[in-house]
């Protein structure tokens, strides 16, 4: 029996799961598949990469941090929500489920001792970038006191691992004492309360804004949020910045990105925001990339937000000789997109990688 990770309905609980629970997911997909919206080029727009930024939840904060040391001479700083050390499961499922998301008592938490030098190999075999280029990089965490998927001692060993290379001022972790495994955000008027666990995972948590808070974290002083998005959000097709067709990567054909008008016409930096289980737009349209809270913040500060998509895979699909589950559109942070998954040449990351170098090209006149 091949294992993958699955998510419950009622918890949000990663637990493994059989292929033969994916028959009915199959047939529901052929049966009620719409047509899809239509799509443009990402645009050329000359943005620069200096203070790049990244940001996640759930497997999207795995990802944002894989994404973030392995092309650290890019990455200015990240904002994690829920989400672990480098390369925690080290490609097996068994390991993410039992050490870097819900660890029972009889489990060792990951030994940073390992993570570091798994880094370090990594990194004098230049499949990342140096290590030492995280050091000038800022990082802001936040772990909800009411999450039973991620629980606060993973937060805290990401924060460990952090901390062998940046100063203590660099980090700062917040915990939210009635926050579940959820995107908190300010920015979404159909937000759920914030001990929710109900789908589309984007809660209020009072006045806690932390797409704000990190982007401030990250960047410095900022110029407070717009009162209304007044940017373009695109739909633009992935396909061309994926190796291989993009099922095979889990990945969707089709992402989004936020674009200010300013940014149309002037140098703009990059803010990648990745989404988390079950929060893909195959799963909730436009909720994520809508309501995450990061568009009002790049209008006044000359941000353009790019929301990379997975897709969900039961298995096999149309097209593919590739036998791949991720059924809640996960990010991959386990090794089920290859071995190679973490490092630059992972598949995932190096499409986002592409995606970023298309937005710094000139724009055309």
């Amino acid at each position: 029996m091949k294992l993958t990770l699955w998510q419950t309905k009622n918890r949000g609980n990663l637990i493994p799961c059989s292929r033969h629970a994916v028959v009915v997911p199959i047939v529901s997909a052929l049966l009620f598949s719409t047509p899809a919206a239509a799509t443009t080029d990402l645009p050329s727009l000359g943005a620069t990469l200096e203070e790049l930024t990244v940001s996640g939840v759930s497997s999207g904060a795995y990802m944002a941090v894989q994404f973030q040391v392995a092309h650290s001479r890019l990455v200015r700083g990240s904002g994690i929500i829920a989400g672990g050390p480098y390369y925690c499961a080290r490609g097996a499922a068994w390991r993410a489920l039992l050490q870097c998301m819900n660890p029972p008592s009889w489990t060792d938490a990951p030994s940073l001792t390992n993570l570091r030098a798994e880094a370090e190999t990594l990194a004098r075999d230049g499949r990342i970038d140096p290590l030492e280029n995280l050091r000038d990089d800022r990082v802001w965490l936040l772990s909800g006191g009411k999450d039973r998927v991620v629980k606060s001692t993973v937060m805290e060993r990401l924060a460990l691992f952090f901390s062998e290379w940046l100063p203590p001022s660099a980090i700062r972790l917040i915990k939210v004492p009635e926050a579940t495994h959820a995107m908190i955000s300010v920015g979404d008027p159909q937000a759920k309360p914030c001990n929710s666990n109900e789908s589309p995972y984007i809660n209020r948590c009072d006045d806690l804004d932390p797409a704000g808070e990190m982007l401030t974290h990250m960047l410095g002083r900022l110029q407070a949020p717009s009162d209304g998005t007044s940017g373009e959000m695109l739909r633009f097709d992935q396909t061309p910045f994926i190796d291989g067709k993009a099922i095979d990567a889990s990945l969707a054909d089709a992402a989004y990105v936020y674009v200010p008008h300013v940014c149309r016409v002037s140098t703009c930096r990059i803010h990648i925001a990745f989404h988390g289980c079950r929060q893909s737009a195959a799963n909730i349209g436009q909720r994520f990339v809508d309501g995450a809270g990061y568009n009002a913040w790049a209008d006044s500060n000359r941000l353009v937000v790019l929301y990379p998509q997975t897709v969900p895979r039961y298995g096999p699909a149309l097209g593919s000789w590739t036998w791949l589950n991720n059924p809640f559109a996960c990010w991959d942070w386990w090794g089920y997109s290859g071995s190679g998954y973490h490092t630059r040449d992972g598949l995932q990351i190096k499409a986002v990688r592409a995606m970023i170098e298309k937005l710094t090209m000139p724009r055309q006149p």
